[in-house]
């Protein structure tokens, strides 16, 4: 009697997956939830706008309050604005505009493969992050010293803070420029962090011309920072 073998069944794998052959096509950072690098980079960058989106209002209620207070008292605004210290926050102002240009240096830096020169634009784009901090620590340094402080802890004092005390809602000015400019302040420290991670990661050689999510979408929160600045600079300090 003839012998017959069990006929072999091959069924083809539905597209996209093969038989989890990722071995050959499947890059070391795609996710194994995402069909392709393009997919993956997409779907973060979205993530990142929508953060963004919740970023712009959070500042967006502080924005709020300050046109609210200042179109009830507006002569107090421009009495208490006097005592900020313009020249500071003009230099904040170019070192931020100028991070953001080294940020997008070194964004372009990847794109092209010169790793070298992705890190020294991340290095100075972390430098303008630690100038800025330093400048605004000696501007909230010398008003604490004057007794100009938010809320109820409000008392100036001195030849230079001293007529605040008889500037009616003085207080509620100082109170929106130290929760708008603190917070911003602590987003710059989150995007130190954020820059820091990114710089070591580039040096151990782990972004390229083909995967550099990571550091354009770490680009995008720190223009975000950026451009809450710029807004704030004029509103707490120029317009008078």
């Amino acid at each position: 009697m003839a012998s017959h073998a069990p006929a072999t069944l091959e069924v083809d794998a539905p597209h996209g997956h093969g038989h989890h052959d990722h071995g050959h096509d499947h890059p070391p950072h795609l996710q194994h939830h995402f069909v392709s690098s393009e997919q993956q980079f997409d779907a973060a960058k979205l993530g990142m706008w929508l953060f963004l989106m919740t970023e712009i209002l959070l500042f967006s209620g502080m924005f709020v309050a300050y046109t609210v207070y200042r179109v009830w008292h507006p002569e107090v605004f421009e009495a208490a604005a006097l005592v900020l210290d313009t020249t500071m926050g003009f230099i904040n102002t170019l070192v931020l505009l100028a991070s953001s240009g080294t940020m997008a240096m070194a964004i372009n830096r990847i794109q092209h493969d010169d790793r070298k020169g992705c890190t020294l634009f991340l290095a100075l784009t972390l430098i303008g992050a630690l100038v800025f901090l330093v400048i605004k620590y000696f501007e909230y340094t010398t008003k604490f010293h004057g007794g100009v402080y938010p809320g109820a802890a409000f008392n100036p004092h001195g030849e230079h803070y001293g007529y605040l005390a008889d500037v009616p809602y003085a207080k509620q000015f100082f109170s929106i420029y130290f929760m708008a400019t603190g917070i911003h302040a602590f987003h710059i420290i989150v995007g130190i962090g954020v820059l820091t991670w990114v710089l070591i990661r580039n040096i151990r050689g782990q972004f390229s011309s083909v995967w550099y999510t990571p550091v354009e979408l770490g680009g995008l929160y720190w223009h975000l920072v950026d451009i809450i600045w710029i807004f704030l600079f004029p509103l707490l300090y120029l317009i008078r």
